[in-house]
């Protein structure tokens, strides 16, 4: 790289300031892509079952993570990578859209406003009022919840989960191929990603597909070719239909756990990276909040559900990132991984499915930092990491959640610890939940 680039790079990211080097950036970039490039795959299939087509929601995904951590890197110079994330894609295909007849291009529309209020909200102190105002304890059994979502979406795909008329679920046939492959990439993915191999994700997931086109369970579509047409899913979404107040709740969901992903995702990333200041506190939030509100919106227009920081950035900062040239690089990848459709469209559900898994295992890990010994804070935790994947609604979940907290504070006489967003939420929830 000539001495201009470097002038006109440092200019852009300060690198010098935060330490760091062109060389360090770039390999933190490619580093950052690597643990989550799993998206590319996981996302299309996943948005495939709403009805939506799959090379649209492939090129979707790849654009909508492009654009997202290319303004995160640009604007806020924050070491930070955008995706469609786990989790909300799951409640967009398997609760929303089945709730609304099948119509993804309502949802999008949901989706879609919940980015113009994020980044209304980004823009105002309204911002950290909201968050601050839900429960840490309840933040926990969120986090969890969405994680338990998604190993029961994963471990269904795998079809080591099947329906039964009597007790709902049971033990699937664990001799099906998918079934055996899915439990073997499972225990390699553990072992890779103890072992801190890069990618350790995408590997598993290219690994079961590559053995099933072998064994000649999958046929190989391809590896690279021409990006498909964004057309059937693009400017698409309903926002019309999505303005009746029906769906106002949707469209909160979306919003709050976007905003507290997001924000989890930001303090996380700026501790590991050194970012705090004196107070603790994270600089140009603002900026790192309007890119990533900025995304979700870009990414509804594009076709794809909810758009959001990915805690995976961590392991660019453990390579040594620190600027926006880390985003930028992983933007760039996600830029080029457009010509992998065929590779994607190859991938079958039980190859993901080991991913969802483990991604539930890490998602998790937030309760064993609950405060155990106040069952009235750790009992709403527990009911809404439970309601969330029994119920097979985030939203539903969380209504409970909230429900369960206010009741019991204030029939244990802790009045106190409540507030008024808390007492809103839960009466707005059990209006929904009686009238559904």
């Amino acid at each position: 790289m000539d001495g201009r680039s470097g002038k006109v790079l440092e200019r852009l990211f300060s690198l010098e300031a935060n330490g760091t080097t062109i060389r360090t950036e770039i390999l933190a970039g490619v580093t950052t892509f690597l643990t989550m490039a799993y998206i590319i795959f996981v996302n299309p299939s996943i948005l495939a079952d709403a009805g939506m087509d799959f090379g649209a929601a492939f090129v979707a995904t790849c654009l909508a993570a492009a654009i997202g951590s290319l303004i995160m890197g640009l604007y806020a110079n924050y070491p930070v990578a955008l995706a469609p994330g786990m989790g909300l894609n799951a409640y967009f295909a398997y609760t929303v859209v089945p709730q609304f007849g099948g119509d993804w291009r309502l949802v999008l529309g949901c989706i879609f406003l919940s980015g113009l209020l994020f980044l209304a909200l980004s823009l105002s102190p309204l911002r950290e009022k909201l968050v601050n105002a839900i429960p840490r304890s309840l933040k926990y059994g969120i986090g969890a919840g969405i994680g338990f979502f998604l190993a029961l979406i994963g471990l269904q795909n795998a079809g080591i989960v099947a329906d039964h008329p009597v007790t709902l679920v049971t033990l699937g046939n664990l001799g099906a191929s998918g079934a055996l492959l899915a439990m073997a990439g499972f225990v390699v993915l553990i072992a890779l990603y103890h072992r801190s191999v890069p990618g350790a994700i995408m590997v598993t997931i290219l690994g079961v597909t590559a053995i099933a086109v072998v064994l000649g369970l999958q046929p190989l579509q391809g590896v690279t070719d021409t990006p498909p047409s964004l057309a059937p899913s693009f400017l698409q979404m309903d926002v019309r239909g999505a303005l009746e107040i029906g769906i106002v709740t949707i469209v909160f969901v979306f919003l709050l756990v976007d905003l507290l992903d997001t924000t989890g995702t930001l303090v996380s990333v700026g501790q590991r990276a050194g970012m705090l200041d004196a107070e603790g506190k994270l600089p140009r939030l603002r900026r790192a909040m309007v890119a990533d509100s900025s995304a979700t919106a870009i990414g509804a227009l594009l076709g794809t559900s909810t758009t959001t920081s990915y805690i995976e950035s961590t392991a660019g900062i453990e390579t040594g990132g620190r600027t926006g040239l880390m985003a930028t690089t992983a933007g760039v990848l996600f830029l080029l991984s457009l010509f992998l459709a065929p590779l994607a469209a190859t991938v079958p559900a039980y190859a993901t499915a080991p991913a969802l898994v483990f991604i539930a295992c890490l998602m998790a890990r937030g309760l064993a930092d609950m405060s155990w010994d106040d069952i009235t804070e750790s009992v709403p935790a527990v009911v809404t990491a439970l309601a969330i994947p029994l119920t097979f609604s985030i939203a539903s979940g969380i209504g409970l959640g909230v429900i369960s907290y206010a009741a019991i504070k204030l029939l244990s006489g802790r009045v106190r610890d409540l507030n008024a967003a808390v007492v809103i939420i839960a009466l707005a929830f059990t209006v929904k939940l009686a009238l559904q």
